[in-house]
């Protein structure tokens, strides 16, 4: 062939190019390879989240973690933990019982804590630091599962993968998960979802038994984390049907290995804590419905999804906290009842209108809507009216949603490449700034309990919970050895807020006594041991009252002692009677008072006394010698 003829074959045969390359040519995002995308997420990640790591402990880490029985004793304990509830440990301390209805079977991520505990002991900087590193390892896995697979077949496909990611590592929705510690079920309930998708597609691909295996394991451990995993056994055959080409009766054969897996987890489940048992509370804090007539509560639970989703599209006004009651009962007469009914079947009207269409945004919004329907209190009573963290699943959804629409609007606009770029850097430029001081401001709340209560109850005024807290957490600035000059200004306003507490929710056992310790550190005994007793009208068998009840009576004891010193000895005599109605138990309090009616020569009474003390305590050598005494008199 002359050198002409080859040369006129190349010019009439263009070089195949194939989508991926053009793709990258199309691409809107400077960032080429997924390594590099990978990277810039974890540093975003890590940036975003860095202030956290000094955090201290806050909010429920207590309970789960810090005074956890079985956390506390590393290795030793983890038996424990996959044979009991989540908070077996805490009701046992209380000397209470299971108030959730369904309970919590939760163990992995308190596995966790309990390693941690073996290794690091309470040292707060490190499981900080496993949050974080968790948070990050599942937003790069997301990444790679939304490019690699869900998102593989779409123009833009690449680009819709990293916006998708990005938006869903900076939204400050996350704080509450990333923050507080005790929110790693949260985030290893994404991580291992996420997993699970990841091998289910790669085992389509390769047909290998190893893949599957790690899709099932990671589905196991998806469920050991948190119970919401059920809802993959939905999920995965939707996202087979929308992104392979696969009819709906062969992507739910797909599933059936998995219906295995949770039958398995469920087995172990109801073993350990029983099957989804309804708990009929009566502390309206675990039971957020429980003066709601029942349209009431359907009104309020429609109300709150609107509520979930304006925190969404403008996370502003963050909270750890909204309990009763912040969120005051709907009926259908509130026109935001109405417009979240109307947005919601909006948006499931389109996931219909997608799914017919067999568009993958209807795996978004089945996302979203699956994820928040588990927790609406719609399917299952969660012992919360809603929470930041209770939408961190659905939120994926959301920023897939807000993706496809950034991308969709940039094919719509009328611009050159280089201008599109240009308008999508620049968004995101004020949008990470944003987001990234709204979060940093956030973790730095979540230092400890005293910055997190202090802070939130003025964006939840009207929670019981938060002006509990707060009120508290007031009492601890009092002890403070560097606020003592302004101790009683402290305990004041601990009064405050302790007081709105009762007002909104009076029958709230914290606050009574933590409002009866305010007025014992003010010297007012009597507000105090009011306080105490209505207390444990309430709650009879709160272990804080064995502490509360001798600390008052010792109080009277030794104010008692300072009249017996200025020879005022009757009103010496009411006092001890105080501290022996008190704590009648406490055989140096009728010693004492014994003592005091030897003095004024009251022998009848004195010999009572003493004889009190030997039943309590029959080795009690000095009411023996008293005894004595009076055989003489």
């Amino acid at each position: 062939m002359s050198r002409k003829k080859s040369l006129k074959k190349k010019i009439s045969e263009p070089e195949k190019i194939s989508i991926h390359e053009i793709e990258q040519a199309e691409s809107l995002i400077p960032l080429k390879s997924f390594r590099s995308k990978a990277i810039f997420i974890a540093l975003i990640g890590f940036i975003f989240y860095a202030n956290s790591l000094w955090n201290q402990y806050a909010l429920d880490d207590g309970i789960v973690i810090t005074k956890n029985d079985y956390v506390q004793q590393g290795f030793k304990g983890i038996g424990k933990i996959l044979t009991t509830d989540a908070y077996d440990s805490f009701y046992r301390q209380m000397n209470g019982k299971q108030e959730l209805s369904g309970g919590r079977y939760r163990p992995l991520s308190v596995i966790t804590f309990a390693i941690e505990h073996q290794f690091f002991g309470e040292n707060a900087f490190v499981r900080h630091l496993m949050n974080v590193l968790f948070y990050i390892a599942s937003c790069v896995l997301l990444l790679y599962f939304l490019q690699k697979y869900l998102f593989e077949n779409l123009r833009y496909s690449s680009d819709l993968a990293f916006l998708t990611t990005l938006i869903f590592t900076i939204h400050p929705i996350h704080t509450e998960v990333v923050a507080n510690v005790k929110s790693c079920d949260e985030i290893l309930s994404f991580l291992f979802i996420i997993a699970t998708f990841i091998f289910t597609f790669r085992h389509q691909e390769t047909r290998s038994g190893k893949d599957l295996f790690k899709a099932l394991l990671c589905f196991f451990l998806a469920l050991l984390s948190k119970e919401y995993a059920v809802l993959m056994i939905i999920l995965i055959p939707l996202a087979f049907y929308l992104t392979r080409k696969k009819n709906f009766s062969e992507s739910l054969f797909s599933v059936l290995p998995f219906l295995l897996i949770l039958t398995v987890y469920l087995f172990i489940r109801f073993s350990v804590i029983g099957g989804f048992h309804h708990v009929e509370s009566t502390e309206v804090l675990n039971n957020p419905y429980l003066y709601a007539t029942p349209s009431q509560k359907y009104a309020t639970e429609i109300f709150v999804l609107l509520k979930y989703l304006k925190l969404l599209i403008f996370p502003w006004n963050l909270s750890a906290d909204y309990s009763y009651n912040e969120i005051p009962y709907k009926d259908f007469s509130d026109i935001f009842v109405w417009i979240s009914l109307l947005v919601y079947a909006g948006i499931i009207y389109a996931g219909i209108v997608l799914f017919k269409r067999k568009n993958v945004f209807a795996f978004a919004i089945a996302f979203y809507l699956g994820f928040l329907a588990m927790i609406s209190n719609f399917v299952m009573d969660i012992g919360a009216t809603m929470g930041e963290r209770l939408v961190y699943l659905s939120s994926l959804g959301f920023a897939m949603v807000i993706a496809g629409l950034l991308i969709l609007a940039l094919q719509k606009i009328n611009f050159s490449f280089v201008k599109k770029q240009y308008l999508l850097y620049g968004f995101f430029t004020i949008v990470l700034i944003l987001a990234g001081f709204k979060t940093m401001e956030r973790n730095a709340i979540w230092k400890n309990d005293i910055t997190l209560f202090t802070h939130d109850v003025n964006i939840v005024p009207n929670s019981a919970l938060a002006n509990g807290n707060a009120g508290a957490r007031y009492v601890d600035l009092s002890e403070m050895p560097e606020n003592k000059a302004i101790e009683k200004i402290l305990l004041q306003k601990s009064i405050g807020y302790l007081d709105k507490s009762l007002t909104i929710h009076p029958h709230y056992v914290n606050s009574l006594l933590n409002l009866g310790v305010a007025y014992y550190k003010l010297d007012q005994p009597e507000k105090a041991l009011e306080c105490w007793n209505g207390a444990k009208k309430l709650f009879p068998n709160n272990p804080y009252l064995k502490q509360y009840f001798p600390l008052l009576a010792q109080y009277y004891l030794n104010e008692a002692f300072q009249r017996g010193s200025e020879k005022k000895f009757q009103e010496a005599i009411v006092l001890m009677q105080k501290a022996a109605t008190i704590t009648p138990d406490d055989p140096k309090i009728w010693y004492n008072l014994g003592g005091a009616y030897f003095t004024i020569k009251d022998y009848t009474n004195a010999r009572q006394c003493w004889n009190k003390t030997l039943q309590l305590n029959p080795n009690y050598e000095d009411a023996k010698h008293g005894l004595a005494a009076l055989q003489k008199q």
